[in-house]
């Protein structure tokens, strides 16, 4: 967790349970309330201008209401909200933390599914999370997002165009779907790693830059995220498959059944593509060794050279009145042309022994 997470959690301290207190960034100006109404033959939408243009939907038996909200800041919204449908206090607060893990939460007579909804920047380089809390009543969902904007514009259609299975099912059926969307969207943001491990490992075999390193400390980073958010959605969706109550009817448990193995397959593609980066890490640190071990043999070459020319050079630069070359007339020349000798005949050496 990081500091930013602990301070903000640390505003919760000393409070009594269900107290509400939003956690998290504000991702939206103002909070925007709406609803989607449908039943086998009709559906209708509406961006409510108050908060009690949606209360009408609880009793409503004849149709299944998809209650959203956009923005968890306003903490007297949720709060008016929860009162009306009847959430518990725990509830309330679970939405309004956006810090938590994923989970799933029975009550008497509603549930709630907490999880993450991933996706790309717009320049597609990083990876966005954003919290979705979604509550299910016997023919109302409610749905808490931070910001608006998001992945279910295509089930929206569909539900308008009255295409969608989901229109002949009740609510359940709409939260699985819901899910399931959720689900599904974390492939994309897998294909996207796979292929940044992939370019990374062509990479590291050609340069093993300092950029390099940070690129892949940061793909690293994101893969130890994804795995704490997948490992307790798995657990988050076998609870809705246990699940006593009549929310959940047990014709959907098969659906169920399909995103519960979703869910493992992510996990193991991750696991995978975690062993996949820390070769890529071995691969990028063994081509940083092979880069100093050649330039260490490269400068030990050199300074072996030098090791008899400094000799030679040494023993003709005492300073003794008797030394016989000293007087020669060809001596400073027959020095260098020994020392190009030895310069060869090292180099000639180092090639058989194919150190160079």
């Amino acid at each position: 967790m990081s500091s930013t997470q602990q301070h903000s959690v640390s505003k919760k301290a000393g409070l009594p349970p269900g107290a509400l207190i939003h956690i998290g960034k504000r991702k939206t100006e103002h909070p925007k309330v709406s609803y989607l109404s449908y039943n086998t033959k009709t559906t209708s939408e509406k961006i409510c201008e108050t908060v009690e243009d949606c209360f009408h939907l609880k009793d409503n038996t004849k149709e299944v209401a998809w209650i959203n909200i956009d923005g968890l800041h306003d903490t007297n919204l949720i709060a008016e909200i929860g009162s009306h449908f009847g959430l518990h206090p725990l509830l309330a607060e679970s939405i309004l933390d956006t810090h938590q893990r994923p989970k799933t939460e029975i009550y008497a007579d509603h549930l709630m599914v907490s999880l993450k909804m991933l996706g790309l920047s717009k320049k597609g380089n990083s990876i966005v999370s954003e919290q979705i809390s979604l509550v299910l009543g016997h023919n109302w969902l409610l749905s808490f997002q931070e910001q608006e904007g998001d992945i279910f514009n295509p089930l929206r259609m569909r539900l308008k165009e009255g295409k969608a299975i989901v229109k002949s099912k009740k609510a359940d059926y709409l939260l699985y779907r819901i899910i399931d969307i959720v689900v599904d969207n974390y492939f994309f943001v897998i294909e996207h790693l796979s292929e940044v491990l992939e370019l990374l490992e062509n990479n590291v075999l050609l340069n093993s830059s300092q950029e390099l390193l940070l690129e892949l400390q940061k793909t690293k980073r994101q893969l130890r995220g994804l795995r704490k958010l997948v490992a307790p959605l798995r657990e988050a969706v076998s609870m809705l498959q246990k699940d006593s109550t009549e929310l959940m009817l047990p014709e959907n448990q098969i659906y169920l059944r399909d995103v519960y193995e979703h869910i493992i397959q992510i996990n193991e593609t991750l696991e995978t593509q975690r062993d996949i980066a820390a070769g890529v890490m071995d691969l990028y640190l063994t081509g940083v060794s092979n880069k100093m071990n050649k330039t260490m043999q490269v400068l030990t070459i050199i300074a072996t050279i030098f090791i008899p020319l400094t000799f030679i050079a040494g023993i003709y630069g005492m300073n003794f009145d008797h030394m016989p070359e000293l007087h020669w007339k060809y001596g400073y020349f027959g020095v260098w042309v020994v020392m190009v000798i030895v310069i060869v005949l090292m180099l000639i050496y180092f090639k058989q022994k194919k150190w160079l």
